[in-house]
């Protein structure tokens, strides 16, 4: 299996028309290709800094003429969770033509989206990507053979790394921020490059202060690598 990792830009897509056109972001919670109907159904959590401008977003993506049907689940400040089923794009005809399928969820925002997609071999990879290029624009950012056993290794443990990804998300943004910063700059190497009292200065606070916020934050983590470990199979 060769799994495929593109920055794509499709010009018949609801989501990337309104992402180019407003500060909204799109993240897939659930997805099904009905390739008999030629529909994507998803599930997205829509994200924007201002409320107005979700409002504005989420009008737009509605309107949009390639939506079939839309749905607001929930909407509170600059979040919403939405149910869409939009027309099969170019992009879609032509990695499902090839026998590809999705391998990852996307992420949209900027005007381009983020995909991940699989193929059975070489040839197939080069004749998809061959003719994505008639109808979209995009950048293979990486192309990474996959084994049969590796891809069952990460389905076996998908809740272990569930745990893992909760507790990075459970960060406050000053312990991840502290956390990111000590390792850059050599906190945990052996011998250290830098010192509690080098982070203080870099974040302008106490060295008490940056030794909490590294202990609650390493707390965090090392909690769920336990809880991880109790899953791993």
């Amino acid at each position: 299996m060769l799994d495929v990792t593109m920055d794509m830009e499709q010009f018949d897509c609801p989501f990337i028309d309104t992402s180019a056109d407003h500060d909204v972001s799109f993240s897939a919670m659930h997805w099904q290709l009905d390739t008999a109907a030629e529909q994507l159904e998803t599930r997205l959590l829509v994200e924007s800094p201002d409320r107005y401008e979700l409002g504005d977003g989420l009008t737009a993506l509605r309107d949009h003429e390639n939506m079939a049907e839309y749905s607001l689940f929930s909407k509170q400040d600059g979040t919403a969770i939405i149910r869409t089923v939009i027309e099969e794009t170019n992009a879609m005809s032509t990695i499902t033509d090839h026998g590809g399928y999705i391998t990852g969820p996307f992420l949209i925002e900027d005007g381009s989206e983020r995909w991940q997609v699989g193929f059975d071999d070489e040839s197939t990879t080069e004749a998809a990507l061959h003719d994505l290029e008639k109808g979209n624009e995009f950048v293979v950012e990486d192309r990474s053979q996959l084994s049969m056993e590796a891809l069952f290794d990460t389905m076996r443990n998908a809740n272990a790394a569930s745990t893992m990804l909760d507790a990075c998300r459970d960060l406050t943004d000053v312990e991840r921020e502290t956390i990111e910063s000590a390792a850059d700059a050599g906190y945990f190497e052996s011998p250290r490059e830098a010192t509690l009292s080098t982070l203080a200065d870099e974040f302008d606070v106490s060295t008490a202060a940056v030794s909490k916020n590294m202990r609650r934050g390493e707390k965090k983590l090392l909690r769920s690598v336990v809880a991880a470990l109790d899953r791993l199979e």
